[in-house]
C-alpha cells in the first residue's frame, strides 16, 4: 500500500490509467460506501469553459472575509497536488490527503459491500476532497467542475447554487462540437428550484432551456446583475435591482476578472444568507490565484504567466493587452497540449504579439506535443515565423535574451506551460 502522497498519486495513475471516464455510477457508488453526504452547510458548484478557478477564488475570499469556514476544491493544480483541496484558506497537507486516499481505496475495493470499483484520477481526488470536507466541518464548500458538468464527478453533490461562468469551444471530443451541445453538458450541474448563476452575456439556448425545464431560477449577468464603472470612482460597482455594492478593483489582473468577481458575488447573494457588505469589498481585493497573469521580473523585463489555453481565454488576454499598452514590444512564449485549438489561440492575439517563441510540452501522456508539431499547426498564422524550442524554459530564456528595456513577455498555453515557467522564474 502506498505511504506518501507522491506514491499514492503514482499508484492511482498506474491502477487507473484512463484519465477521463464520463459517468457518475462508479463515483456515486463509492461515495455511498463512504457514507458521504453534503460536504458543508452550503454548497456552490462552479462550471464553465473559462474563469472557474478565479470565480472559486472570489467566492472563497468573500465568504472567508464574512467569517465563514470555507472548503474549496479546484483542478488542475499548478505546482503541487495539495493546491486542489483548501480548507479555511490552507492547502491540504500530505498526511490528510493520504488518509483521504486510503479511505477512498478501502471503499472502492472488493469486500462485503460489493465488487471493486475502478476510479479515475479525478474521481479519486474528488471523493478524497469530499471526505476531508465532511470532517472539517465547513460553512461553505465551493466545488469546481473538472470537465463538462452533467457527468463530472463533482455532480454527485447537490449544490445550493450552481454557476456557469462561460460557455465556449473546448474539450469538443467529450462535450460536443458547438456551444449548444457543450452548454447542455454544463447545464447538468443545475438543480430544480435552485439558483443558476450565468456569467455568459449570451448563454446557449440549451442552458436556458434546461433551467426552464427543471425550474432552476437563472440569474444572468447583464439581465439580473450588472457591472458599472462610475465616472471618477476609485473602483467599480456591482448592481442588481434595489441593491448595489461599491467595490475596489480586483488584485487579479485582466478585464475579465471583473466579470468573474461579479459572478461570484451573484452566487453568494443567491444563497439565503445575507453577507455583510464589507466582506464583498475585502474578498474582491484579496482573491488571488497563481498563474493568472502572474507577474515576475527577469533581467529587468516584466514577465506575465497565464494558464489560458483556448481561444476564449486568448481573447481575454488580448483584451488585457489592449487595456494595458506597453512602451515596448510584447513577446510571447507559447506551448500547448496536442488537443487544443492552437491556431484559434494565436489568431485571437494576432498582431498584438511582435515575436513568438514556441515550445514543446513533454511528459503529459498522449496530450504531449513536440514543438515541431505545434509549429506545423501554426503555419500561415501570426506565429508562422516563431523561433522553436524543445521546452518552455528554453523558450523563456530566448525571449528574455531578445527582450529590450520596456518590452514584456507573455507566457501562456496550458497549466503545464505556466507551471514550467513559474518554476524557471522562481529559480532565477
Amino acid at each position: 500500500m502506498p505511504r506518501s502522497l507522491l506514491e499514492w498519486l503514482e499508484h492511482i495513475e498506474q491502477q487507473h490509467p484512463q484519465s477521463i471516464a464520463m459517468g457518475l455510477e462508479r463515483v456515486r457508488e463509492v461515495a455511498r460506501r463512504m457514507g458521504l453526504g453534503k460536504p458543508a452547510t452550503r454548497v456552490i458548484t462552479v462550471g464553465g469553459t473559462n474563469g472557474k478557478g478565479s470565480t472559486v477564488a472570489f467566492i472563497e475570499a468573500i465568504a472567508r472575509a464574512a467569517g465563514w469556514r470555507v472548503g474549496a476544491y479546484t483542478s488542475p493544480h499548478l505546482h503541487a497536488y495539495n493546491e486542489r483541496v483548501r480548507i479555511d484558506g490552507v492547502d491540504a497537507d500530505d498526511a490528510s490527503l493520504v488518509t483521504g486516499f486510503e479511505a477512498v481505496a478501502a471503499a472502492a475495493s472488493a469486500g462485503a459491500h460489493g465488487e471493486a470499483v475502478a476510479l479515475t484520477y479525478f474521481e479519486y481526488g474528488t471523493l478524497c476532497a469530499l471526505w476531508l470536507f465532511a470532517r472539517a466541518p465547513l460553512d461553505l464548500a465551493v466545488l469546481e467542475v473538472g470537465l463538462g458538468g452533467r457527468l463530472d464527478a463533482v455532480n454527485i453533490v447537490d449544490p445550493d447554487v450552481a454557476v456557469i461562468t462561460t460557455v465556449d469551444l473546448d474539450h469538443q471530443d467529450w462535450l460536443g462540437s458547438d456551444r449548444e451541445a457543450i452548454g447542455a453538458e454544463k447545464a447538468g450541474i443545475a438543480r430544480a428550484w435552485t439558483p443558476l448563476v450565468l456569467g455568459d452575456d449570451d448563454p446557449p439556448s440549451s442552458v436556458l432551456g434546461h433551467a426552464y425545464a427543471i425550474g432552476a431560477s437563472a440569474v444572468r449577468i447583464g439581465c439580473d446583475f450588472f457591472i458599472d464603472r462610475p465616472d471618477g470612482a476609485p473602483g467599480w460597482r456591482w448592481r442588481e435591482v434595489g441593491s448595489e455594492l461599491d467595490l475596489p478593483w480586483p488584485s487579479l489582473a485582466a478585464p475579465v476578472q471583473l466579470r468573474n468577481a461579479a459572478v461570484a458575488i451573484a452566487a453568494l447573494r443567491a444563497l439565503p444568507d445575507e453577507l455583510p457588505a464589507p466582506a464583498f469589498a475585502e474578498g474582491v481585493a484579496a482573491a488571488h490565484v497563481p498563474g493568472r497573469l502572474q507577474r515576475f521580473e527577469r533581467d529587468g523585463v516584466e514577465v506575465l504567466v497565464d494558464v489560458g489555453h483556448n481561444p476564449q481565454a486568448a481573447r481575454g488576454l488580448a483584451a488585457w493587452l489592449d487595456a494595458t499598452p506597453s512602451h515596448g514590444r510584447t513577446l510571447a512564449v507559447y506551448a500547448a497540449l496536442a488537443d487544443k485549438d492552437a491556431r484559434g489561440v494565436v489568431d485571437a492575439l494576432g498582431t498584438r504579439v511582435a515575436r513568438w517563441h514556441l515550445a514543446g510540452l513533454a511528459g503529459v501522456g498522449p496530450r504531449s506535443q513536440p514543438v515541431e508539431a505545434l509549429a506545423a499547426r501554426l503555419a500561415d498564422t501570426p506565429a508562422a515565423h516563431a523561433s522553436h524550442h524543445d521546452d518552455v524554459g528554453a523558450a523563456l530564456d530566448a525571449a528574455v535574451a531578445e527582450a529590450a528595456p520596456g518590452d514584456r513577455i507573455l507566457v501562456f498555453g496550458s497549466f503545464h506551460t505556466a507551471a514550467e515557467a513559474c518554476a524557471r522564474l522562481a529559480a532565477a
